[in-house]
């Protein structure tokens, strides 16, 4: 909040004040020449009368003493404006401190399962079952309760990794998160290769994973650029770079769609997928949990307990 700010919000809060105090003030008060409280002159059925008699004089004093109990709760917890209050308490102090305590006994009930391998408790009935409802709590919202993803978000479940399969892997993706962008290429490549350059650049990308179709017109065509813009990343035979977040493009799984439309579309004005860090929400031991329940999603019990035999 600036000062500007902060300045209006004092006035406005001082100037309630006053105005309530006033009017309190105004209010009792009588005046000379008032009527009397029985001299309203209304009257009902000959003989019911309304009064009009001012409020009693501890009601008036309860009045002012709220007046000044807002005024003392004001500089003692914060409301003038960016003034803290003279106790130091806030909201997000609050929270952050809840939030600790409740992350230590969670860590503290999950203790059993620190630090253990992925293939390990990948094995545990218990810690996978634990991963699961971490993952529908957490995850489910953008992969899906089966883990099968959707347009925009990775299938868990295929074994196709865009940042790498292995345990730490998937691990350190959920802990810190992973940020792939995918430059627009359309105009570049038009400028290589003419109106049709986009055309030969999709059906190249598309028979990477149908080598049937290698020997199309266009797919030939499309090598040479891709030779030239996409090989950097994706690789010289397209199997990607998992270091650098370039899915494989020889597996048919697709992130944003395998239709020609769709992967014209990524070429020609990329991509930006995000997925958040979850360090801070879940902690080390939550996230190691989720993580071998995510790998357990394509790796079947018996390579669980194979892997973790050999760890």
């Amino acid at each position: 909040m600036s000062n500007g700010w902060s300045w209006y919000v004092i006035v406005l809060v001082a100037l309630n004040i006053a105005g309530c105090a006033w009017l309190l003030w105004w209010t009792a008060r009588r005046r000379p020449g008032d009527p009397a409280p029985t001299d309203t002159s209304h009257v009902w059925d000959g003989d019911i009368t309304e009064y009009n008699k001012p409020l009693p004089r501890w009601w008036i004093n309860m009045f002012y003493l709220t007046i000044v109990f807002s005024i003392g709760y004001l500089f003692w917890y914060g409301g003038w404006g960016t003034f803290p209050g003279y106790s130091g308490w806030s909201s997000q102090g609050e929270h952050d401190e809840q939030l600790a305590r409740n992350a230590t006994r969670i860590e503290e009930t999950f203790a059993m399962y620190a630090g253990r391998a992925l293939p390990e408790l990948a094995a545990d009935p218990a810690a996978l079952a634990i991963g699961r409802s971490v993952f529908t709590n957490t995850c489910a919202t953008c992969h899906g309760s089966t883990g099968r993803g959707a347009v925009g978000y990775p299938d868990l479940a295929d074994g196709s990794w865009q940042w790498g399969g292995e345990p730490e892997q998937i691990l350190a993706t959920i802990l810190d998160g992973r940020e792939g962008v995918m430059p627009p290429w359309g105009q570049v490549l038009t400028g290589m290769g003419g109106d049709t350059a986009m055309t030969a650049i999709v059906a190249y990308t598309r028979s990477l994973s149908r080598p049937a179709n290698r020997n199309d017109y266009f797919a030939a065509r499309g090598k040479q650029l891709y030779d030239g813009v996409c090989v950097a990343c994706h690789g010289v035979d397209g199997t990607g770079n998992a270091a650098l977040g370039a899915p494989d493009l020889t597996d048919d799984n697709w992130l944003y769609g395998g239709s020609p439309q769709a992967v014209h579309e990524s070429i020609a004005n990329g991509r930006h997928g995000v997925m958040p860090a979850h360090r801070d929400l879940l902690g080390e031991t939550r996230a190691r949990l989720v993580a071998a329940y995510v790998w357990s999603l394509s790796n079947p019990p018996a390579t669980a307990a194979a892997s973790a035999g050999a760890q």
